[in-house]
C-alpha cells in the first residue's frame, strides 16, 4: 500500500475543508487525532510493557492532540504526565489540560528527569506547520529524544523535521528517528526519510474532500482509527 503525502499548503487546506465543507469543529478533529495517536502507542507499547509514558506537548494543535491521547490512555490503563512548558492561554488547550488534571494526570517541569522513569514517550510538540530554528525548552527536549533508548512515538512529524525536506542537517534533530510515526489524515513527504513503523489514522476522511486532494483512503479494520503502512513502502509524491 502506497499513499499520496500532502504538503504543507494543502494539509492547512484540507483541514480549513474539513471545517468549512466538512462541518467538522476543531474539537472534533483533535478528538479524532488524539484517539488515533492512543491507538498506535497501545499496538506499538500495549500496557503490558510498561505503563508509564510520557507526552511533551507543543503550543499548537500538535501538542492538542498529545493532551488528548493522553487522556485516552489513561482510560485504557496508562500512566501518563505530560510535559507542557508552554502553555496557551487557548480556552480549548486550557479545557483539555483541566481534563487530564481530573483525571489526576502529573504534569512536569524537568523533561529529562522524568524521561529516566519513562516506558514510551509521545512527541507532539511540532506537527507539519513548524517551520525554522528550534528554541528552548523544545531544543534540550528534542536532543533528549535523539539519546534515549526509550521508544517515541511522533504525532504527523518527528519534531524538528521540515515537512518537505526531513530531517534538519545539523542541530536538535538532525539525527532523531523515532521508533513509530503515526500521519493525521495523509502522510507528508517528509515520511521518505523516516525509517520506523508508519501509521496512518484518518478515518473522518469524506469522499468529497479525498477526492479533491487526491488522497487514497486507506483499509481501516473493523472499529481501529489507524491502519498500519507496510515496511519498505514509501508514500506517494
Amino acid at each position: 500500500m502506497s499513499l499520496k503525502t500532502l504538503n504543507a499548503q494543502d494539509a492547512t487546506d484540507l483541514d480549513k475543508d474539513l471545517m468549512s465543507v466538512g462541518a467538522f469543529s476543531l474539537d472534533q478533529l483533535m478528538e479524532l487525532a488524539g484517539l488515533s495517536v492512543s491507538q498506535v502507542v497501545y499496538k506499538v507499547h500495549p500496557p503490558e510493557k510498561g505503563k508509564r509514558v510520557l507526552v511533551a506537548v507543543g503550543p499548537g494543535n500538535n501538542g492538542g492532540d498529545g493532551l488528548v491521547a493522553a487522556r485516552h490512555l489513561w482510560h485504557y490503563g496508562y500512566e501518563p504526565t505530560i510535559y507542557y512548558p508552554k502553555q496557551p492561554k487557548n480556552e480549548l488547550y486550557q479545557r483539555l489540560s483541566e481534563q487530564l488534571k481530573n483525571l489526576g494526570v502529573p504534569f512536569t517541569d524537568d523533561f529529562e528527569e522524568t524521561l529516566k522513569n519513562t516506558d514510551h514517550v509521545v512527541d507532539a510538540i511540532f506537527g507539519f506547520s513548524f517551520s525554522g530554528e528550534v528554541r528552548e525548552p523544545f531544543a534540550a527536549v528534542i536532543t533528549a529524544l535523539e539519546n534515549t533508548r526509550v521508544p517515541v512515538t511522533a504525532v504527523d512529524a518527528p519534531s524538528s523535521w521540515s515537512i518537505q525536506d526531513g530531517p534538519p542537517k545539523f542541530g536538535p534533530g538532525a539525527k532523531f528517528n523515532p521508533e513509530c510515526l503515526i500521519s493525521l489524515t495523509a502522510p507528508k513527504p517528509l515520511v521518505s526519510h523516516f525509517t520506523g513503523r508508519h501509521f496512518v489514522g484518518g478515518r473522518f476522511l469524506p469522499p468529497s474532500v479525498a477526492q479533491k486532494y487526491n488522497l487514497d483512503i486507506p483499509e481501516y479494520k473493523g472499529v481501529d482509527q489507524i491502519v498500519e503502512l507496510p515496511a519498505g513502502q514509501n508514500a506517494k509524491v
